[in-house]
């Protein structure tokens, strides 16, 4: 079942490869392994997927590619999960990021309202965002874990159903 949901939402390699954008990745694009979907891969790729999308970065996506060719685990979906951080959902997730890193650090939480400016972004990046790197990057590596780990679980629960159901009609 998780091979075939996968499956169905997951681009055409060949579309892929031929994209214009994506041929600077030359012949590390083309490893076979990359568009491989079987239990490891797709578990490795959840682990990179959820990584990423705790990095308090622009090019989350970039990123998460980058890493799952690194790894050899499938790349489209590690980029998919990326999107588990987006326009509503990092606020709040880059929030805990930043209040376990405080906790962390032993810092006080700081007050901050958002400013669209050069100073605001410098003044932050000097008082908040070593708290929220360090917190955004331990929920990262849990996440990963978790998520590697809970997909294997869930990827072997299906085989063996599927396996369990395929001997159940084969006695009848």
């Amino acid at each position: 079942m998780p091979k075939k949901f996968i499956k169905r939402f997951s681009p055409n390699p060949e579309t892929l490869k031929a994209h214009p954008h994506l041929k600077h990745f030359g012949a590390k694009l083309q490893n076979p392994n990359l568009w491989h979907l079987n239990r490891r891969s797709a578990a490795g790729a959840v682990a990179v997927g959820l990584f990423c999308a705790w990095v308090p970065m622009p090019f989350q996506m970039l990123l998460a590619s980058i890493i799952a060719m690194i790894f050899c685990v499938n790349l489209p979906l590690s980029v998919a999960l990326v999107w588990i951080s987006n326009p509503l959902t990092m606020p709040p997730l880059f929030y805990a990021g930043y209040r376990l890193g405080a906790f962390i650090l032993n810092q006080p939480l700081m007050d901050f309202h958002f400013e669209l400016s050069y100073a605001w972004i410098i003044n932050t990046l000097e008082t908040i965002a070593p708290a929220m790197f360090l917190g955004c990057f331990i929920i990262g590596c849990i996440c990963a874990f978790f998520g590697y780990w809970s997909f294997t679980f869930f990827w072997r629960y299906s085989a063996a159903k599927k396996w369990k159901t395929r001997q159940h009609s084969q006695k009848r």
